[in-house]
């Protein structure tokens, strides 16, 4: 540890937790005025945020457990999330394929009539019946499977939504402090003293008027360090794990797979030459650092997927797999796939105000973080109204600065206009900024007229320009988090990138 005194900073609201709820809380707190420390342990989005099946959706099977109010939440943030950020989260179109003997055809339409019905859609299409004998959504399932539905939800890119949530926080004066562990926490003179550990091993005293607890899975026991009188919350810890293949088939569909024991499995076109398939529903109890697939989640996923594609699927065409621990609200559930996906904000003011966050999912991030700053703002005499459901994210403002239908439906002509500008970049390069950074590519592309002034080639198609914007502006400190994290070149570049990647990142510090 550092012998030097410890540097103190003063802020309004303290966020532990740089995964998408604390990223959204940062984001929104900021945006009222108040002054915001955000700090997280490892990098953003390192553990859950990162781990999603990368979907904006309403979450289709909760209607089976009565989850209307959620569903209907869902639903409504789905287009609020799109036009926010158009580059990152774009609509989906999903095939069910009818299997004989499972749910039946009229419950699996009812349950999309309702889908359909419980939330206004602009952009979105809603749901029918195909055949798939004559639908190209047929042509990789097997030939039993002549019958299917449709129905539309949305894609997005999990991790970079965490990131652009903090730009912005930090686009609005807070302060993200990424590899920086809190260690402690007290109550002192009606306010929290909290003591943070960089990555230096240099300490930190932060001071501040509120505390968001955002950890995620370690949100009970951190509530108990805060909050000892609160001892008892639990959390169910659900892993969820996902797998990779080779690209299954050659059309833009994504499918939604039924299971005779009740579950869902979705298989999503992924980064052009693969195929994503996931999840599983396990409870874990293990090490929430360092959470990896099982052979049986592996053998579970391949063994789904073949019931459905004429091709078999065998654990050895696994490219890659992640997994990830879902902090559920413990509702008594028995079995981990009917445990609710809802949050649950808990604000302590028996001392300074200390807000906890159980739960959530990905789609519903904003909402969470806009109620979760309405509990606190009043608190904190801050009387400025929610804002986020009417804002941008960083480049998502291809169409000007208000969220607009424009941006999600003609955002393949936003592209056009890109390669027209930048027509000495390769038509692939641009596809890939065009969605990473959105009307961001002009800030990445700034004085660039040629490759050459785009710097050294580090790996293909990944330039110096590049991962210097990416450590200067969205905290990326090693190959890791821009090769899995901010972008996912980990999946294209050959063995030894990443050690590559991050030589050159040792050798040129920004």
């Amino acid at each position: 540890m550092s012998g030097r005194a410890p540097c103190t900073s003063t802020c309004d609201v303290l966020v532990v937790g740089g995964g998408i709820n604390g990223a959204g809380i940062a984001r929104d707190a900021a945006g009222r005025g108040l002054s915001v420390i955000l700090c997280e342990k490892d990098d953003l989005a390192s553990h859950t945020s990162s781990a999603s099946s990368k979907l904006i959706h309403g979450g289709l099977r909760y209607l089976e457990y009565y989850e209307f109010g959620l569903v209907r939440k869902a639903l409504i943030e789905r287009e609020v999330l799109m036009r926010s950020a158009p580059h990152i989260i774009s609509p989906l179109r999903f095939v069910m394929p009818y299997m004989q003997g499972l749910r039946p055809a009229w419950m699996l339409r009812a349950g999309l009539f309702l889908y359909d019905l419980l939330a206004r859609r602009e952009l979105l299409p809603g749901s029918t019946g195909v055949d798939l004998r004559h639908h190209v959504a047929g042509d990789p399932l097997k030939a039993e499977l002549t019958r299917g539905f449709m129905y539309s939800d949305g894609w997005v890119d999990d991790a970079r939504l965490v990131v652009l949530n903090a730009m912005d926080a930090a686009e609005k004066g807070a302060t993200i402090m990424t590899r920086t562990r809190c260690e402690s926490v007290r109550q002192q003179d009606g306010k929290w003293r909290a003591q943070l550990l960089d990555a230096a091993q240099n300490v930190i005293e932060i001071e501040a008027r509120c505390l968001v607890n955002a950890t995620g899975s370690w949100a009970a026991q951190f509530q108990q360090a805060g909050a000892p009188h609160e001892a008892g919350k639990t959390l169910r810890l659900i892993k969820g794990s996902h797998i990779v293949v080779r690209r299954l088939f050659d059309h833009p569909y994504a499918y939604i797979f039924q299971h005779p024991d009740g579950r869902i499995v979705f298989a999503i076109p992924y980064e052009k030459e693969f195929t994503l398939i996931g999840t599983t529903d396990i409870d874990y109890q293990g090490d929430m650092n360092h959470v990896a697939i099982a052979q049986h989640e592996i053998d579970y996923l391949c063994t789904l997927s073949s019931l459905y594609f004429k091709q078999r699927i065998c654990p050895d065409d696994v490219v890659w797999s992640y997994s990830g621990v879902r902090p559920l609200v413990d509702d008594g559930a028995k079995d981990a796939k009917a445990i609710t996906r809802d949050y649950r904000l808990e604000l302590d003011q028996a001392g300074a105000p200390f807000l906890t966050v159980f739960g959530g999912k990905i789609t519903t991030f904003r909402k969470l973080a806009e109620d979760a700053v309405n509990l606190i703002a009043p608190v904190l005499s801050n009387r400025h109204g929610a804002w986020t459901g009417t804002a941008c994210l960083p480049g998502g403002d291809i169409h000007g600065a208000t969220p607009s239908n424009r941006a999600v439906l003609e955002f393949s002509s936003f592209v056009s206009r890109l390669q027209e500008q930048y027509d000495w970049l390769p038509a692939a390069l641009i596809q890939r900024y065009a969605h990473a950074y959105g009307s961001r590519i002009h800030h990445l592309l700034k004085d660039c007229t040629s490759i050459a002034h785009m710097g050294e080639a580090i790996a293909d198609n990944l330039y110096a320009i590049e991962v210097r914007y990416l450590i200067k502006v969205e905290w990326a400190r090693s190959a890791a988090d821009i090769l899995w994290r901010r972008s996912k070149l980990g999946l294209h570049l050959p063995a030894g990138s990443d050690k590559a990647l991050d030589e050159w990142m040792a050798a040129n510090p920004y």
